[in-house]
Formats: structure tokens, sequence, C-alpha cells
């Protein structure tokens, strides 16, 4: 006998629709997967056999065929266990046929003894099913908190195979997971790192601000122990809040990547991802056997911190370039091509030498011309160009640890909120969120600059030598300065200040 059911299959964060066809026939006693499985899947088959005894059904003892359709696209992942066995339960006539016209899908990885186990993408899966008109679900129960976010279809968290059967006879007797709704004021944000601890070092605090209002690169430059990282770890603190969409999208690939916290079901804070400088460049961009997310997709709408950036591999650093240009990145395999969004926030530490104390007041550099030539030449113009601020972190005294306490990151992040809030309003309905993403039509709408800011940046872009690419990242983090001060246009002194935040071009 034949039998179809619903199921969905995960390419990158984006889902397809997979029938899981099966045909039980006179023959030798066996099963046969068809259609592009992966090895995860062709396990299924001994998973599924041991939970549908222990279910209390028998296995056929004829020759089964399970032809996941479209036999034309790479299916990968355990979980098409659920949908396999209850189709081969119908083919069986154990329990009565799924109607062709039911429009449920069926989701889940089995255990040998019949229970349903979570399985990675739920949300992913579901939207990318929602969105092509499936409105009813049948998943593991342990994915119920991912899926409560999604809208306009019922979603059934169940526990085990028996139980998705007596669903199947009486769905009336069971409850959709509630739906439950994103609020920033709902995230509870708690962070160990907080800038009221972080002494001296005001236009480096600065720089972190406006970095943060705009969505802005930012390189860190300094001595040891002159509070680079510190920096960083803070900058989480005064990110603005996640809008519902941001928080989906986070979501998304982390679902995928298997990240997500248990019991939580939705990312409710920016990514903060820093990656050791032994990482490899798959592990930064993706890819793999099964083309995952790499950590510029996880830092999605957060940051990817890369401490004492000229260690990293030349490699590693060059891959940079094209994300940081085009907000995403196309992994590309012999069987498949996956899409990643990557918009992230790049901050970056590093010594100006190989000791580390050029220029420093505290203790003599030891280092020649030609090693810091070498050192710092890993970092290409084309990547420098590609940050926005190279800020110059100098040594702390004394007198500034033992100094008053510092503005906290809740005084900070209110002010970003607000810069945030203007540029959302601004750039409403054009798909950009904040300065960074400006593009050239909407620079040159809002970036506009009068005649005396015209001549200083005329100045500049002549002395400094800047490229077309630093002269409009100079443009985009003075319309953020700008925002902070709460101005429609931006002024002389915006653009000033941003200037200063280019300390490489000026050497």
């Amino acid at each position: 006998m034949f039998a179809k059911v619903k199921c969905f299959g995960l390419s990158g964060i984006d889902g397809f629709k997979v029938m899981v066809e099966t045909d039980v026939r006179s023959g030798l006693p066996g099963t046969e997967l068809v259609g592009l499985p992966d090895t995860s899947i062709k396990e299924a088959k001994e998973r599924v056999r041991s939970a549908i005894k222990n279910s209390g059904f028998s296995y056929a003892s004829q020759h089964v065929t399970v032809n996941l359709a479209p036999a034309d696209t790479k299916k990968e992942g355990s979980l098409f266990d659920l949908a396999i066995a209850l189709a081969i339960l119908c083919a069986t006539e154990q329990i009565p046929l799924i109607p062709a016209s039911d429009g449920t899908v069926f989701i889940g990885e089995l255990s040998l003894d019949g229970y349903l186990r979570p399985v990675r993408g739920i949300l992913p899966l579901l939207i990318s099913a929602a969105a092509k008109g499936f409105k009813r679900f049948v998943i593991p129960s342990q994915n119920a908190a991912e899926a409560a976010f999604i809208r306009g279809a019922d979603v059934f968290a169940l526990d085990s195979l028996s139980e998705v059967i007596s669903f199947l006879s009486a769905p009336q007797g069971y409850t959709p997971v509630p739906p439950r709704e994103f609020s920033a004021a709902q995230q509870g944000r708690r962070f160990k790192e907080d800038f009221m601890y972080i002494k001296g070092q005001s236009f480096a605090r600065r720089a972190m601000e406006i970095a943060a209002a705009g969505g802005h690169n930012i390189l860190l430059i300094g001595p040891p122990g002159s509070g680079k990282t510190m920096l960083a770890k803070c900058l989480p603190s005064i990110l603005p809040d996640m809008t519902a969409e941001e928080a989906m999208e986070t979501t998304k690939i982390h679902s995928v990547a298997g990240l997500l916290p248990a019991g939580e079901g939705i990312v409710t804070t920016r990514p903060f991802r820093a990656p050791h400088h032994t990482a490899s460049q798959i592990s930064i961009t993706g890819g793999g056997a099964k083309a995952t997310p790499g950590e510029i997709s996880l830092a999605h709408n957060g940051v990817l911190f890369l401490d004492e950036l000229p260690e990293y591999t030349r490699q590693v650093l060059e891959v940079l370039r094209q994300p940081l240009e085009n907000k995403s990145i196309l992994i590309s395999r012999a069987s498949r091509a996956v899409h990643y969004p990557a918009d992230f926030m790049l901050v970056s530490g590093m010594n100006p030498c190989p000791c580390g104390f050029q220029g420093s007041s505290v203790k003599q550099c030891g280092c020649t011309p030609a090693q810091i030539n070498k050192y710092t030449a890993k970092l290409s113009g084309p990547l420098l160009d590609r940050i926005d601020m190279h800020i110059e972190a100098e040594n702390v005294s004394y007198d500034d640890i033992k100094g008053a306490q510092s503005e906290g990151s809740d005084v900070i992040r209110a002010r970003v909120n607000a810069a945030r809030q203007l540029q959302s309003v601004r750039y409403a309905h054009t798909g950009i969120t904040n300065n960074a993403g400006l593009d050239s039509e909407l620079m040159e709408k809002h970036c506009a600059l009068d005649e005396k800011s015209e001549m200083l940046i005329r100045k500049a872009f002549d002395k400094l030598g800047l490229s077309v690419r630093a002269y409009t990242r100079v443009l985009k983090v003075a319309r953020t300065i700008a925002d902070l001060a709460a101005s429609e246009s931006i002024q002389f002194a915006h653009v000033s200040e941003a200037l200063s935040y280019r300390c490489l071009d000026r050497r």
C-alpha cells in the first residue's frame, strides 16, 4: 500500500517542502531510503523500526521503500523520523491514511523507545512552512518554546509517536502551543561588564558610544593593559534593544546552529562572538560538509570581536571584506549554495607593535621598524577601509583609576536608543536600520554638508589620502554624531569629530 506524509527540510535558514512517500509491497523484508538522504537519514530506518515496535505497533515484514521528494534535493538531519514512521504505519494500514488535503506538517526525531527528541532549526522551518501556506504543525515538545513565536499557525508540541497517533484520531483533544509576544521590555538584559567600571579613556568611551549608535565597525589600538578588551566586552551593555524582527532573524541562525539557550526559544540580546585568533577560515565564514553558519553569521545583528587582530591569519582577515560590505555571505559547495545573513559590527583590538609599547609613556618600545612594518602589514588597506573608526586607547593613570565613578551603561544606552530611533524613523521602509548601512542614494539625501564642512573634508581627503570608501565612512560617522546631538543636519563639529576617529589615516 502507498502513503504520503508532509514534512519540511532545511537548507541554510530556509525551509523547503518534503513529501515522505512510502510504498509497502511483497518481497524480501527490508527498508530502502531514497531521495538523496544523508547518513543521519539513512540511519533513520533503525530508529523508526525500534520506535514503532516500542510504541505498540508492528513493523512491516515486507519490502518498504521510502522516498523523500523532491528526489533531486539533498536532505540532511534527523527531523524526518516522525514523518517516515507515520508514513510506514499508514502504508501498513495500522493507522488511517492521512488525507492529501490535510495540511499538517510532521517534524521530529525519534528515540528508540518512541519518544520525540528536539531538532535544530525548528523556527526557520516553521516560518518557511507558514509562508508557503501550511497552518498546522506537529513537533517535539522540547521545541515548544521556540515555536511559540510563530504567528498565524497552530503548533502542537507532543511527546511521543503514540501521542501523535492519538492526536491524529482525536485532534480536538489537544491544545496548540500558546503564542508568546516578543517585547524589548521583557528581555531582562543583564551584563557583568558595565561602562561604569572603565576608568579614564574618555575618547575611547565616546567612540564606542558612537559605534553603538550607528552600527559602525571600530578598531582599538593601544598598549597592553590600556583597556581595549574591557571596552569591547562592555559594548553589548550599550547596544540598542533588539526589535522583534531582528530577534527572529538572529534566532533562526542560532537555531540552525543548535545554540539556542534551553527553554528560552528566542534570542533576546544581541550576540557577542569572540573567536580565538587560531580560528580557521571556515569557522569564521561558515561552511564545512553541511554548510553550517560561521562566526560572522552567528554575530548577525550583534558584535564580532577579534582581539589581537594581527595575530589572525591573513586569509581569515581578508575573507571578512566581502561580508563587511554586503552584510551577507554565500557559501558555495559542489552540491548546493547556502546564503546566510552577516550584518554584524566588527570590533577589533591590536597593539601598535609586536611588543605593544610603541608610543607608550610607560615603557620603551624595543621593536625595530622592520618588525613593526611586518606586524602592521597583516592588515591590508582594503580591510582597514571597511573599518569606520580607528581609535587609540592610551595608558590609564593612577589618578584615573582612583577618580570618580564613570557614567554607567544604562545612561549611555538611553542616548544610543534615542539615536537609533531617529535612524529607524528616517530610514523607514528602506530596509536599512542604521547609519552604517547607508547606500549611495540615501547618503546623498541624508549626509549633505554645508560649505564650511565641505571645505574641511576636502582638505582631509587630500591631506590624509582617503579612499572613496573611507570618505563615505567618515560621512556616516558624522551622521551618527549628529543623531546623538539630535541635529537634523551634519554640522562642522560633527565632521571634525568624525575625522578624529581615523588615526591610521593620520599616520
